[in-house]
């Protein structure tokens, strides 16, 4: 259990004793240096953080935040981590979940937090294979290609997932790698400052299964420069602001769809779109239920001194009831 954090808040308080087994040179230590740098540059209070992982590799992380941490069900951190959200709205919820995780068997569920646009933030460890069940091909990687760890090349076409995510209406979407970790923390804290649902993908080589995109290939040794750039280094601008007309959407959604097709020998990263003419969930409950932040469901009490239930049914059997 988390408990209140004492004095300043830095990397190391959110570093847990618990040994990681990834292996040498994966990403995914990157990705977890990143997210405990963030935590720490917000001063945001371990006993106020919930970390939700699904199954992978990248279900590991919570492990070695030092906050609250859910391993629950293979594609279902991001409805898990929505309950958490709404029962206790002073949470800083993240989710870590892998390509599979994310849109393979949790497609549906991510498609649905998107409708709702809930305040929590979605990180995204893309290395387009499924590396804790040996390198089968995840749901990104492009039709045709072979990593060494596939008999034949891949059948399927790939998810794009930062188009699926403007498509069911994430609100903050963006992509990081993992091997940039300075870039990484900015855009995990711009994620998590997000009022909405936000999702970062998270470039992130698999030393062991995929040997296609690799470290080497992102910093472009083949073709003499890096792969990778930064959007908001060029000057790209992905704001639709509160209260923008049709005209300012369909515009700044176009440049969005042109950049987030970009792939080969250019590999944006940075921020692809931040919504902010789209309300939250929470919004939309204070709309729909007035006082419901002013006793949310975790803040409620459920039992007296002597531990008799104070829960009463009855509105919503009222409710339900057919006349």
């Amino acid at each position: 259990m988390a408990v209140a954090t004492k004095g300043k808040i830095t990397p190391k308080t959110y570093k847990t004793a618990f040994p990681i087994d990834w292996c040498p040179g994966c990403g995914d230590y990157g990705i977890l240096n990143a997210l405990q740098q963030a935590l720490a540059k917000l001063q945001i209070p371990r006993h106020l953080v919930a970390v939700v992982g699904g199954i992978g590799c990248s279900g590991k992380a919570q492990y070695h935040v030092n906050a609250y941490g859910v391993h629950t069900l293979h594609g279902r951190p991001l409805t898990y981590a929505t309950g958490i959200r709404l029962a206790n709205p002073e949470m800083r919820v993240i989710v870590v979940s892998g390509d599979g995780d994310s849109m393979a068997i949790g497609a549906g569920h991510f498609v649905g937090a998107g409708r709702r646009n809930t305040n929590l933030t979605h990180l995204m460890f893309n290395n387009e294979v499924y590396g804790l069940t040996k390198g089968q091909a995840g749901p990104t990687l492009p039709l045709g290609l072979q990593t060494k760890s596939l008999p034949e090349p891949n059948m399927n076409g790939a998810v794009n997932p930062l188009m699926l995510a403007m498509t069911v209406g994430y609100t903050w979407i963006g992509r990081g790698y993992a091997y940039d970790v300075r870039r990484l923390v900015d855009l995990i804290m711009q994620a998590i400052e997000h009022p909405g649902l936000s999702f970062l993908d998270i470039l992130q080589p698999c030393p062991t299964y995929n040997d296609l995109h690799t470290q080497e290939w992102f910093s472009g040794k083949d073709i003499g420069r890096p792969r990778i750039y930064d959007l908001q280094k060029e000057g790209y601008d992905p704001v639709i602001p509160d209260g923008a007309d049709e005209a300012t959407v369909d515009a700044k959604l176009l440049q969005f769809i042109e950049k987030a097709h970009e792939w080969g020998d250019r590999i944006p990263t940075g921020v692809f779109l931040v919504n902010r003419n789209v309300s939250s969930y929470e919004e939309r409950l204070k709309q729909r239920i007035p006082n419901y932040f002013d006793a949310p469901p975790a803040k409620r009490p459920v039992a007296d001194e002597k531990g008799v239930t104070l829960t009463d049914l009855s509105p919503i059997f009222e409710d339900l009831a057919m006349a």
